[in-house]
């Protein structure tokens, strides 16, 4: 796997010592110099699609926005999306010659939501929370959280803020975002598993033993089960999948029950990981209970 393959896996933003960790120190500037990654500041990197969208901004009039001003801000996304987002005023007539290579939007915004060709990071917040699928916004809810860019007081408020469309379902992400979510991996994760009527998965929930102390991704604490978001370059160390398999069967003679999922099912396959999660509330809880969650859930 490449270096730009290793930076979309990794939420299309990373540090140099994360590149380096997962391929090699000549790989990441060989990379850097053919274009396949940019810098966005000191020792940090992102998909080419940030610098993109500033150029397409720029020859728009417009500002860049949502994921591409994510990405920007150095927050990780699920994937980087395909094409730059761009919003442009809603005066501005929806012409054919815009191209198919920009993902336009449409709004007024006022001076306080631009910083420079960019939305400002509660802007950026906003457009996401409202308008993106629910595990790309908790995604980059978590990432702005992790990184410092926001606190959960003021993510919160925020969502509380907002108004119409989508407002409901910002509140709801600002609610679940956490910034013990490790990566965009756990947080795709986190997200399906909050589709789950009954069970209740938190991120980074620690599991001590007389032998020490453990962080599962994440726990749902009353059912005993702990999921992982499983990375294939992790375990391609051996001493740390000798670890990993010494953990999981400490886990397991502790009586908690382990779920692990590859980043392809997670991220491609999320109709999967969702059945085996309802399957496994099904097995612990029984048919009546998840029913009444379902319900509730409703």
């Amino acid at each position: 796997m490449n270096v730009a393959s290793h930076l979309v896996r990794l939420g299309g933003v990373a540090s140099r010592a994360d590149l380096i960790a997962e391929t090699s120190r000549a790989d990441v500037d060989l990379a850097l110099a053919a274009g396949e990654i940019v810098r966005l500041s000191r020792g940090r990197y992102a998909a080419p699609v940030a610098h993109d969208a500033l150029r397409a901004a720029g020859g728009l009039c417009g500002v860049v926005s949502h994921r591409s001003a994510a990405l920007h801000w150095g927050w990780q996304v699920k994937q980087p999306p395909p094409h730059p987002d761009v919003t442009v005023p809603r005066s501005r007539r929806r012409r054919a010659h815009y191209g198919s290579d920009v993902c336009l939007h449409w709004a007024d915004l006022a001076p306080g939501d631009i910083d420079g060709w960019v939305t400002s990071r509660r802007r950026t917040l906003v457009d996401c929370l409202r308008l993106l699928p629910f595990d790309e916004a908790l995604t980059i809810a978590d990432s702005a959280l992790r990184n410092g860019s926001v606190t959960p007081a003021e993510l919160r408020a925020i969502a509380a803020g907002m108004s119409g469309r989508g407002a409901r379902r910002a509140r709801r992400i600002a609610d679940a975002a956490s910034p013990l979510a490790a990566n965009p991996f756990e947080s795709v994760l986190r997200a399906i598993g909050l589709d789950v009527p009954g069970l209740d998965l938190r991120p980074q929930v620690v599991i001590a033993d007389k032998q020490g102390r453990g962080r599962p991704d994440l726990v749902d604490v009353e059912r005993r089960l702990v999921v992982e978001a499983e990375s294939h370059s992790w375990h391609s160390r051996r001493g740390a999948l000798r670890r990993d398999c010494r953990r999981y069967t400490k886990l397991v003679l502790l009586d908690w029950r382990v779920l692990r999922f590859a980043w392809e099912d997670v991220m491609f396959h999320p109709d999967y990981v969702r059945e085996c999660l309802e399957a496994f509330v099904a097995l612990v809880d029984g048919p009546t209970k998840v029913h009444e969650a379902r319900k509730s859930a409703a």
